[in-house]
């Protein structure tokens, strides 16, 4: 691939080059409309101690933004939905005709499998949908439970398994969410009807172009070789490889190597159309606090090599295998990850139990002064009566969230 793409113009940005470009791409201020045109898909994730994974990303880029906003934004003025993407996400409502392969091919193979198991199960959760609206798993008497699959994602339940994997197939959509629980509905009464009723426009070449390009729409800068998670529903390697090579000759994707002629420079590409952020004037300096699902923080190795930051989320690891913690928040600050937070909001008070600083990071007066407008603006955005800051932190850390 990297062969047919020196048929492009390959460019060279340093590390602080593709820093700074990154930092822009992501964290310009914007609404929830804005972060989705500018990403085209935010990753959904369930766990909830400081909001959950949409929240986060939004909080980060929306100034204002409250936890639990993005719900109005997808089940109220439906400007979103919820869809199989990179893992579940929310995605702009008018891709419905553009995904028809990935509900059609490329969702998971254990939906394809309970639906083809139990089709007359299925049959019965579509027609108690159709005359009585929308459902969770919980109206049905069908409490039985099915074991093969330990992992609650899937579902223990034989209803919420058929649920789930009518959904990821196109033939129920989320209609809205209580206490992040699913309520399902057919998508004709869901999807606004110019887009459930468009043809879809691309065909299978053009496919693979259309939804390659969306995952470095949503990273900003991505290598083609990164975690083969971040290419789910995109087709198989080959194709994907195809798709990047028939990009970046189209002058759709640019090929960009980072790092110092002396050494072996990495190739990412980014989106031709946001070449213009590298002559940007330099943004406000800000600090952050981010989701673990937060898509620059998709390509872990690509955040060690350009930001020589480390990071492994930990929450499915056992006790005694984790490094830092739970739910640890990367801080990002200016144009470089500074630090890392273990906190929870209970009840309504923001408890900060742990901060580490990053090794070659010492705070000075700005950063502090950043991190108390930052501790300000996410006590809002928690909707936090209170914050409470454990007596291991670091005094001067302490002093500046307490002061939020």
């Amino acid at each position: 691939m990297l062969k047919d793409a020196e048929k492009t113009t390959v460019m060279r940005l340093s590390y602080e080059e593709a820093r700074r470009f990154l930092a822009l791409y992501h964290f310009r201020p914007t609404d929830i409309a804005g972060v989705l045109e500018r990403l085209g898909t935010v990753q959904y994730d369930p766990l909830n101690p400081l909001g959950r994974n949409p929240d986060l990303v939004l909080q980060a880029r929306v100034p204002g933004y409250r936890v639990d906003d993005w719900q109005e934004a997808a089940y109220g003025q439906r400007v979103m939905y919820d869809a199989w993407d990179k893992q579940a996400c929310l995605v702009p409502v008018e891709d419905w005709p553009m995904r028809a392969l990935i509900r059609e091919r490329y969702r998971p193979y254990h939906d394809r499998e309970i639906l083809r198991a139990d089709a007359e199960g299925a049959a019965a959760v579509l027609a108690a949908i159709r005359e009585q609206g929308p459902l969770s798993p919980l109206e049905f008497e069908d409490r039985s439970r099915v074991s093969e699959m330990i992992h609650s994602w899937y579902g223990q339940t034989r209803v919420k398994r058929l649920m789930r994997s009518l959904w990821a197939c196109g033939q129920l959509v989320t209609h809205h969410r209580k206490n992040g629980r699913h309520y399902y509905d057919l998508p004709e009464r869901v999807i606004p009807a110019q887009y459930y009723q468009a043809q879809p426009l691309l065909d299978e070449e053009a496919f693979h172009r259309w939804i390659v390009q969306r995952r470095f729409q949503a990273a900003g800068l991505l290598r083609p070789n990164s975690d083969a998670a971040i290419w789910s529903g995109c087709g198989s390697r080959a194709q994907c490889t195809r798709a990047v090579m028939e990009l970046a000759q189209a002058g759709q994707l640019v090929p960009v190597q980072v790092g110092e002629r002396t050494e072996k420079a990495w190739t990412y590409y980014m989106p031709a159309s946001a070449l213009k952020l590298l002559d940007a004037p330099e943004p406000e300096p800000r600090l952050l606090f981010l989701g673990p699902l937060d898509s620059l923080l998709w390509d872990r190795k690509a955040m060690l090599h350009l930001f020589n930051f480390d990071y492994v989320w930990e929450v499915y690891k056992p006790l005694e295998q984790r490094r830092w913690g739970y739910y640890v928040l990367p801080v990002f600050y200016k144009d470089r990850f500074v630090a890392r937070m273990d906190a929870r909001l209970e009840n309504t008070t923001w408890n900060i139990s742990r901060w580490w600083w990053e090794p070659d990071v010492t705070p000075d007066a700005e950063m502090l002064a950043a991190l108390r407008l930052a501790g300000q603006n996410f006590r809002y955005y928690l909707g936090a009566d209170a914050v409470n800051v454990g007596e291991s932190v670091d005094p001067a850390v302490r002093q500046a969230l307490l002061a939020a």
